[in-house]
C-alpha cells in the first residue's frame, strides 16, 4: 500500500467524484472534500487551510461548471501560486496542451495532468495522485507524446539522440531512473549515462544538484 495521503476531489460529474472518492479510499487514502465547481475547490482549500488540514494534492478536472471550459484548470494554477507545497493533479478528457504549459509554467515539482481514460488503470492512476502528493510529476504519455512532437521542431533538443529523447520523456512523466529502465528493457547504469549526457547537452551543471532533473523536464516541457 502507497503512503496514505489527504485528498481534495474537483470533479462536477457526481459519479465520478464518487468512483474517484472509492478508489483512493480502498486504497487507504483519505479523501477529506469532494466539490463540482472550481470556485467551491478555492473555497473548500482556503477552509481547510485556516483549520491547519491542508490536504496532500487536488485532484481536480480540467473542465468545470459554469461554463466547462478551464474553471477547473485555472483554479488548479491560482492553487499552485498560493500553496506551492500543495499537490495539483489536474484530469482531462483528451489533451489540451494549452493548459498543460500554463499548470507547468511555474514548476513541475507536484503536478500531474492525467486523461480520464487513465483513471480506469487503478494502479496507475493511485500511483498518480500518491508522487504528486510527494511533490513528483505525474504527465500521461499522450500529453508528453505531443509535447514532444512539437519539441521536435526547436533547437534547443536538437543534440539529444533519439534515445536521450525518449529517456527525457520518460522522465518528464515523474518516472525514476529504474522505472525507465524496466520501461526501455536496459540496466539502471545505461539509463544514468543517459541521464548524464541529457543534463551535459542540456547545459546543466552539477552546480545545480538534484534540480537538474527538473530543470532538465521543464526544458522539454517549454521548449
Amino acid at each position: 500500500m502507497e503512503d496514505r495521503v489527504r485528498v481534495v476531489i474537483a470533479e462536477d460529474s457526481v459519479l465520478l467524484r464518487e468512483g474517484l472518492t472509492r478508489l483512493l479510499t480502498d486504497r487507504g487514502h483519505e479523501v477529506v472534500a469532494g466539490v463540482g465547481d472550481g470556485v467551491a475547490l478555492i473555497k473548500t482549500i482556503t477552509e481547510l487551510e485556516a483549520q491547519g488540514e491542508l490536504p496532500d494534492v487536488v485532484v481536480a478536472d480540467v473542465r468545470m461548471p459554469p461554463t466547462h471550459t478551464d474553471e477547473g484548470v485555472r483554479a488548479a494554477v491560482q492553487l499552485r501560486k498560493a500553496h506551492p507545497g500543495l499537490g495539483v493533479l489536474v484530469l482531462s478528457q483528451y489533451v489540451e496542451e494549452r493548459y498543460a504549459t500554463e499548470l507547468l509554467a511555474g514548476s513541475s515539482r507536484g503536478v500531474g495532468y492525467l486523461l480520464k481514460d487513465r483513471v480506469a488503470e487503478v494502479r496507475e492512476f493511485v500511483d498518480a495522485v500518491v508522487r504528486v502528493a510527494e511533490g513528483g510529476t505525474a504527465l500521461d504519455p499522450e500529453v508528453v507524446a505531443q509535447l514532444l512532437g512539437r519539441s521536435r521542431k526547436q533547437d534547443v533538443l536538437a543534440g539529444l539522440t533519439p534515445r536521450e529523447r525518449e529517456v527525457l520523456g520518460l522522465m518528464a512523466e515523474g518516472r525514476t531512473n529504474s522505472a525507465i529502465a524496466r520501461q526501455l528493457v536496459v540496466s539502471d547504469g545505461a539509463v544514468e549515462k543517459h541521464v548524464s549526457n541529457i543534463f551535459l547537452k542540456l547545459g546543466l551543471s552539477q552546480s545545480e544538484g538534484d534540480h537538474r532533473r527538473v530543470l532538465a523536464v521543464l526544458t522539454y516541457l517549454n521548449s
